[in-house]
C-alpha cells in the first residue's frame, strides 16, 4: 500500500498542487487526469522520490518514504519502484538483453525470466538487437519486458499509451492488469479511456491560479 496525505509542490512562487490525498493498495489501479501542466508527471516523480515534494507524506507500507536518505530512497527505488517513462529511459547503444539486465532486482523469486518477458511482449529473439535499431513500439516493448522481470510493488506510468498504435496501447494495459492481479500497485497518468475503465481510483489534478 502506498499512501499520499497532504501532498504539494511549488515551484518558488508556482504551486502546481497541494492537499493531495490518495491511497493505492496493491491490487489497484489508481489514475491521475489533468491538464497538461497540471503537475502529473511531477507527482509520478515524487512517488518514486526522483523529485522531492514541497509539503505533506508519502508512505509505503510502514515507511514514511518522504523521510527517507538520499542513499535509502535511491534503495526504496531500486527494490519497490517500476517506472515507465515517457521517453522509456532505454540505452540506446545497449542490446535488448542488457537493458533488461538492469530491471534485475535482490527480489529474485519475483522474477520473470527473460526469455518469458520477451516473449511475452513478443520480442522473442530479439535480445543481441540494439535498442536503436528498434522501431518506437518495439522499444515500448523493451520496456514492458522490463517492467514484467522486475515485477515491482509499485508501479508508475507516465501517458503510456499517447504515442502507440491500438495494438501496443493494448499490451499496455494488459500488462498493467496482470501486474495488478498479482498485487501491484498501479499508478498511471493518463487519458486513456481503456485505462480509466479499468481503474479503481481515479484522481484529476486541477491547474493552480498562482
Amino acid at each position: 500500500m502506498i499512501r499520499v496525505d497532504g501532498l504539494g509542490k511549488s515551484f518558488g512562487r508556482r504551486t502546481l498542487w497541494s492537499g493531495l490525498e490518495i491511497t493505492v493498495d496493491g491490487g489497484q489501479v489508481a489514475v491521475i487526469t489533468g491538464l497538461s501542466g497540471s503537475g502529473k508527471t511531477t507527482l509520478l516523480n515524487c512517488l518514486s522520490l526522483l523529485d522531492r515534494p514541497t509539503e505533506g507524506s508519502i508512505t509505503y507500507g510502514r515507511t514514511e518514504v518522504t523521510a527517507l536518505s538520499r542513499s535509502a530512497g535511491r534503495r526504496y527505488r531500486r527494490d519497490n519502484i517500476g517506472y515507465l517513462f515517457q521517453d522509456l529511459a532505454l540505452i540506446e547503444d545497449a542490446t535488448v538483453a542488457e537493458n533488461l539486465r538492469l530491471a534485475r532486482t535482490t527480489r529474485r523469486d519475483h522474477a520473470i525470466r527473460q526469455q518469458e518477458a520477451l516473449d511475452r511482449v513478443d520480442l522473442g529473439g530479439t535480445e543481441k538487437e540494439k535498442v536503436f535499431r528498434l522501431s518506437g513500439g518495439e522499444q515500448q516493448r523493451v520496456a514492458l519486458a522490463q517492467l514484467l522481470i522486475k515485477s515491482p510493488p509499485i508501479l508508475l506510468l507516465d501517458e503510456p499509451t499517447s504515442a502507440l498504435d491500438n495494438v501496443n496501447s493494448g499490451l499496455v494495459v494488459d500488462i498493467m492488469s496482470e501486474l495488478a492481479t498479482a498485487g501491484t500497485a498501479v499508478i498511471v497518468a493518463t487519458h486513456n479511456e481503456q485505462i480509466r475503465e479499468c481503474a479503481d481510483i481515479e484522481c484529476e489534478l486541477v491547474l493552480q491560479k498562482n
